[in-house]
């Protein structure tokens, strides 16, 4: 049977000394995977916390962890592995200051998504975000359709920020409403304004088919070009 504060199996769970060098490289190499996998579950996966912060969290989480639950992992490697991911975080933050690049990379850098009213298609392609999902955080800030917005901006930490336009430049947009939306169709029922669920582009429309010049698309909505009520 085991002693109680056998310090050498405590500190070092009887492990050898060169080991702590494989803990320096099993660390560098979990925090570089995991920093690469959070960068591929994009900003909305990490809202708020940048991804790199997200990394730290769980990072130190998990050092912290183990070593309090079980008997087979030393305090000391969970110590090195404090200390390595420390160190990766300064190192990191210092290459995010020296360059924009390396910054961009690893925060993320501001897209912009909605551009007069209008989808701006390259950037939202980057983005891990589906357009219901899109439509949601912008209802949820009382806009009933895209003429309202001037810019809509994604930003690293995956909150999505709103300018708009004046009450008197409001024009005819996409409506975001869902009881509007459905009523998509590729047969323009009557003369009017219509949108490209798309892309967002709108114009006069005769009755018929068809296709937006912007995106290509044949889908269209009725435009609406109410106010916003704030």
């Amino acid at each position: 049977m085991k002693e109680i504060f056998e310090w050498n199996r405590v500190l070092f769970n009887e492990l050898p000394g060169v080991f702590l060098l494989e803990v320096i490289f099993r660390s560098a190499v979990m925090f570089t995977v995991l920093l690469l996998t959070l960068k591929l579950a994009g900003k909305r996966g990490v809202k708020q916390l940048s991804i790199f912060e997200t990394v730290i969290v769980i990072a130190l989480g998990s050092a912290a962890g183990d070593p309090m639950f079980y008997e087979d992992v030393g305090i000391v490697p969970a110590i090195i592995v404090f200390a390595v991911i420390m160190i990766l975080y300064r190192t990191v933050t210092w290459l995010t200051g020296k360059s924009k690049k390396f910054e961009e990379f690893i925060e993320g850098k501001t897209e912009c998504l909605i551009q007069d009213g209008k989808f701006s298609l390259s950037s939202f392609k980057k983005e891990t975000l589906a357009q219901d999902e899109f439509f949601s955080e912008l209802r949820v800030k009382s806009i009933e359709h895209l003429g309202q917005i001037k810019h809509a901006f994604i930003e690293p930490s995956g909150e999505v920020s709103v300018f708009y336009y004046e009450d008197k430049e409001v024009g005819y947009g996409l409506p975001i409403l869902p009881a509007l939306f459905t009523k998509k169709n590729k047969n323009i029922p009557t003369d009017g304004t219509y949108s490209c669920t798309f892309c967002g582009h709108t114009e006069k429309q005769k009755t018929g088919t068809a296709t937006c010049k912007i995106c290509q698309k044949d889908e269209w909505v009725a435009s609406i070009n109410t106010l916003r009520i704030t």
